[in-house]
């Protein structure tokens, strides 16, 4: 991965639809790897199978870890960013990314609870400004991935 990039994580999902929603996503603005953290259930019976023919179709990479621990740990990010309404900090425009410098993680949750108060450690938690309730995984990940690739930051 490049050594300023952004890595785009689904993390705690249990949905095909939404695995594969988020690959095409990612693959689609750019993004040379997609990360699935925790997934169960149909996600990683169908869901990863599909996202890794849609990355070896692309030329793309697909990472599959069992937690978000995992990827912290073996990505090495320099900032982590959690998408959480639940733990978030501080909000964000999403129309205006800041700067990042380095690798910047983006983590959206695919499933309820978002994070566990262990995982919103890992990271920084923000949330978008003006936003009154949650937008759900996919819009909140094609809301930052979109502005990434506009500035540049993939």
């Amino acid at each position: 991965m490049a050594e300023n990039s952004v890595i785009p994580v689904l993390h705690n999902v249990s949905s095909v639809q939404r695995v594969t929603d988020a690959a095409r996503l990612a693959y689609t603005l750019g993004y040379e790897v997609l990360v699935i953290t925790k997934a169960y259930g149909g996600a990683a019976q169908s869901g990863v199978p599909e996202a890794m023919r849609l990355a070896l179709r692309g030329g793309r990479s697909l990472i599959v870890l069992p937690g978000l621990e995992d990827a912290v740990e073996l990505l090495s990010p320099d900032r982590v960013v959690l998408v959480s309404r639940d733990y978030a900090r501080s909000l964000i425009d999403p129309l205006k990314p800041g700067a990042s410098g380095g690798r910047l993680m983006l983590v959206v949750s695919g499933g309820e609870p978002e994070f566990t108060a262990a995982e919103a450690k890992l990271g920084e938690p923000v949330y978008f400004e003006g936003v009154e309730g949650k937008l759900g995984a996919l819009a909140e990940l094609s809301l930052l991935l979109y502005a990434y690739r506009r500035v540049g930051k993939r």
